[in-house]
Formats: C-alpha cells, sequence, structure tokens
C-alpha cells in the first residue's frame, strides 16, 4: 500500500502546531517538519509528537522552506500542510483510497483540494476565499513550489479537483486578529513589491486608487462578499487597503519620487471608480429582481456576441 509523507513548515507555531499534526493520525507515515529558527517551543513539540525536524533559513515566506521539506520525504505520496490547518477524516479517507490502487496514468498525478478559511472567527463562504483550491498532495516529483511568495505551484502531469464539499476541505484557521493580519500585510506586501518591482512594475499614482478599488469590487461583489455579512465587507475594504500598500511600497523603492497631478486628474480617476462602483451597484440590485435579471442577462449575452 502507498505511504504518505506530510510536511508542514513552522515559525513559533507552538499553539496551534500540536493540533494540525493530531489531525494526522491514521494518515501519515512520515512527518517532516521544517523549522525556520523557532524561538518557543515548536521544534519540541514537533519532535514529541514523532516529527522528524529539519531546519531551515527564515525568509519571510514559506515556498523555499516547502520545496527543501518535499525533498527530504521518503515516501511516494506527499501532503502539504501549514502549521495552521488541520484535514478532518472523511478527507483522509478519501485521499488514502485515492491512491489505495495506483496505476501510472490512471490515478492523478496531484490533487486540488478545497480549504474552509476562518477568519476572525468565521468561516468565510465567499469573498475569494471559497472553495479556495490548493494543490497540496501529489506523487513526489510531480509538483514544486517557485521561490516566490503566494506563488502557484509548477506540476507535471494530470491534476484532479476534489469536490467542493466541506468534509473534504483542509479547514485553514487563517486571521484571529486585526493585529495579526496587519502584521502579515506588512511583511507580505514589502516581497510583493519587491517581486513587482523586480518584473518591470512602473508606478503610476493612479495604481493607488484603480488597484484597491478592483480589490474591492471584486471581493465583496464579483465574488459576493456581501453574503458573509460584515466580516465579507470588511475583508474587502483590509484586501483592497493591501493592494494600496503593495503600489505605495512600489513608490517606495523609487524613493518617493514626486510626481504632479492636477484635481482634475484625480477627479477623473476618481470617476471611473465611481462608475463601476455604481455598475456593480445596478448588477446587484437587477440580481433582486427576477423578471429584470432575465432581460439582463439576455443584453449580457447580445453584447457579448456582438
Amino acid at each position: 500500500m502507498a505511504k504518505i509523507s506530510v510536511v508542514i513548515n513552522t515559525l513559533n507555531e507552538e499553539k496551534r502546531l500540536p493540533k494540525a499534526i493530531s489531525s494526522l493520525s491514521g494518515f501519515a507515515n512520515e512527518i517532516i517538519v521544517v523549522d525556520m529558527n523557532s524561538t518557543d517551543k515548536t521544534v519540541e513539540i514537533a519532535k514529541n509528537a514523532g516529527a522528524i525536524v529539519y531546519n531551515h533559513k527564515r525568509m519571510g515566506y514559506v515556498e523555499p522552506a516547502r520545496n527543501f521539506g518535499i525533498e527530504k520525504c521518503k515516501h511516494n505520496w506527499v501532503f502539504v500542510l501549514d502549521a495552521d490547518e488541520w484535514i478532518p477524516k472523511a478527507l483522509k479517507l478519501y485521499l488514502k483510497k485515492q491512491i489505495k490502487s495506483y496505476k501510472e496514468g490512471i490515478t492523478p498525478n496531484f490533487f486540488r483540494i478545497p480549504r474552509k478559511n476562518i477568519i476572525f472567527g468565521k468561516w468565510m463562504g465567499h469573498t475569494g476565499w471559497w472553495p479556495d483550491y490548493n494543490i497540496r498532495f501529489f506523487k513526489k516529483g510531480t509538483v514544486s513550489w517557485n521561490e516566490v511568495i503566494h506563488s502557484i505551484p509548477v506540476t507535471t502531469g494530470v491534476g484532479f479537483d476534489l469536490p467542493s464539499e466541506r468534509d473534504l476541505a483542509i479547514v485553514h484557521n487563517h486571521y484571529s486578529s486585526l493585529e495579526e493580519y496587519i502584521t502579515r500585510m506588512n511583511r507580505y506586501t514589502t516581497i510583493q513589491a519587491k517581486h513587482l518591482k523586480k518584473e518591470g512594475v512602473k508606478f503610476s499614482w493612479r495604481q493607488v486608487i484603480s488597484k484597491p478599488t478592483s480589490q474591492f469590487l471584486t471581493r465583496f461583489f464579483a465574488q459576493e462578499g456581501y453574503k458573509d455579512g460584515l466580516h465579507g465587507l470588511s475583508l474587502s475594504l483590509l484586501q483592497a487597503f493591501s493592494e494600496l500598500v503593495i503600489y505605495l511600497k512600489i513608490w517606495q523603492r523609487d524613493k518617493f519620487a514626486k510626481r504632479k497631478l492636477s484635481i482634475g486628474q484625480v477627479e477623473e480617476e476618481f470617476d471611473k471608480s465611481s462608475k463601476q462602483f455604481m455598475w456593480w451597484l445596478l448588477e446587484s440590485k437587477i440580481k433582486k429582481s427576477k423578471t429584470l435579471n432575465k432581460i439582463w442577462l439576455k443584453l449580457k449575452r447580445k453584447l457579448k456576441f456582438q
């Protein structure tokens, strides 16, 4: 029977690591913990739980340490779990069944798994947080991560999406407080701005209006953040703020170069944003009316093919 290695990357995770490891009971044949110089009891907890612990220098993001951990796995199948996540029984049984009689070319080489994000104490069923598919289970050698923050992994072979069902989802205890969100946001935006600058992205003052606006409208309207209530509204605004910070940090890397702009230019940019906002408000009102919604759908289809 195929055996499974699990990789967990850690940095001061003494409070959350025990639940992550305990959720692997009956599933993992090997647990690899790659620790990035924790100063709490993370390493001690991992070793006491029977995990094999390796050290990796702090990078500010997890991708390099994740690849390092995968290389250390001795089994053919690898599951990647974050320290603030845990996996339910139904998911373990489902995945073990998938590889029970593995045959090359029949069973997928990697699986995209839905993830339930618990943010500020609430499961986010919308706002771009569900089903939040992640490639986390794969045959060793078929998946690796680019060493860029929040990058999409590089894959070979055929993949498979698990059904977007709650019982088959990784549970992610994401942000538990605003302080945690802001701390991570500050770290992530610095790295993201650096990479965008490296890729040749040029700063434009218009971005500090258009980018946050687009992020908010996408989260709150297109991804139905309003269905998550105040949590959806708050997170849509926080994600918009995060986008603002990224582009201001690109400006910062230009040493806050002076830019001339007129009130007319700013007014013009805000006018574009307000029109986008009104368009989404109109569409949301139309959706509430069955008659208007049918007319709206027909009109959009007609415009699409013109």
